[in-house]
């Protein structure tokens, strides 16, 4: 089956709707409001974070500072290991005017030093805090019967809020915005060069509706979930709409994700939800042997979806590896595809594959040294 969503996404970066690519070191430099900057840096004397002098201690101390919701304000890390978690900033971006939240890699942003902005959401001393609601980026629900559940909080408030060179891992979840109790609005951000990994998820958007001419985009990104149980995926996808939108909730441009079990799922309480996939990886580790009880949920899992769930991937010149593409047995009927460019799998030898995609018969060495988490942005930006 074949689509004419990769014509839509080039009508909309063309039209400047889809939110173009990184800027190079000087073009970012340049595009800061210096009247909106605010930066972190543990050398700073943490007062007012107006410049590297006076630089916040904590990403939050400077997400809490935005002081209103014009958007254009930005938020700049000096690379280092920053020990935070549920991050929430004070305000989201503006239509046209995203806020930002940069890693200074490189360090031509002025910080002096170069490498990952790590974002470790473990315990300190006891190491990675797998605990429901406990994640990089703020979101609980007061009616989860367990976890950090004392209050309900939306990621939300995270809308048009733009990532870059961050490296996020150590908790429940990555790069990860559930609306929670906010389900149901439009809702967008930006990842670029960035790492997400967590127990459940590695990145992941539910539970928006779709802004037509404004998905979510996840771009030269790694994403990488560590535990195979319940909802866990490398990407998790949730949409609140009855119907297949036309449009995409989000669009991952060349992405690795990296899971146990499945690399995309539907959120169990998602109705349709919908994502674009151009040259990105799928590397799932299961290729279990069902002669032996083995199961696996697929490449691209609807397994537990709900009456109303369904899930819709364009795929566009990507690469699949795992035991079957799509979850073996009727959960399978709650997906759809449509395919562009060239698709193929690597998949179980007696699993047959979707009309369309190519078989890989092949073992790649290249490929699937893709699974490890890249060292430095550096390896992302190439």
């Amino acid at each position: 089956m074949r689509s004419n969503v990769g014509a839509f996404l080039a009508f909309l970066l063309l039209s400047g709707l889809l939110p173009c690519s990184t800027l190079n070191a000087e073009e970012q430099t340049n595009s800061l409001n210096s009247t909106k900057t605010l930066y972190v840096s543990k050398q700073g004397d943490n007062s007012n974070g107006k410049s590297w002098e006076s630089a916040f201690h904590s990403i939050q101390s400077a997400l809490s500072a935005i002081p209103d919701g014009s958007g254009e304000f930005s938020v700049v890390v000096r690379p280092d290991t920053y020990m935070e978690a549920n991050l929430a900033p004070a305000h989201k971006g503006a239509a046209g005017a995203y806020n930002n939240l940069i890693g200074d890699f490189d360090g031509r942003l002025g910080s002096g030093a170069t490498g990952w902005v790590i974002i470790d959401s473990g315990d300190p001393e006891k190491g990675f805090k797998s605990w429901d609601w406990w994640s990089t980026i703020r979101a609980s629900d007061k009616h989860w019967p367990h976890g950090n559940n004392e209050t309900t909080f939306s990621s939300l408030v995270w809308d048009r809020w733009k990532f870059q060179n961050l490296y996020v891992t150590g908790g429940d979840a990555g790069l990860f915005f559930d609306l929670t109790d906010q389900s149901g609005q439009g809702f967008t951000v930006v990842i670029e060069d960035c790492v997400g990994i967590g127990r459940a998820f590695g990145a992941g958007v539910v539970y928006p509706t779709v802004r037509p001419e404004e998905p979510s985009v996840f771009r030269r990104s790694y994403f990488l979930a560590l535990d195979w149980v319940g909802d866990t995926a490398a990407v998790l996808l949730g949409g609140r709409e009855q119907e297949m939108p036309e449009a995409p909730h989000a669009v991952f441009e060349d992405c690795t994700l990296v899971h146990a079990d499945n690399a995309v799922a539907i959120s169990y309480a998602s109705d349709c939800a919908r994502a674009h996939f151009k040259n990105c990886r799928m590397i799932v580790l299961n290729f279990t042997q069902p002669e032996m009880g083995g199961k696996s949920t697929g490449i691209l899992c609807t397994q537990g979806h709900k009456d109303t769930g369904k899930l819709h991937v364009d795929l566009e010149d990507c690469t699949l590896a795992g035991y079957s593409v799509f979850t073996p047995g009727p959960d399978a009927k709650a997906l759809t595809y449509s395919l562009s460019g060239k698709v193929e799998a690597y998949v179980q030898f007696k699993q047959p594959l979707p009309e369309g995609i190519e078989r890989l018969g092949q073992w790649s060495p290249e490929f699937f040294s893709m699974m490890a988490p890249p060292e430095t942005p550096d390896v992302l930006k190439k």
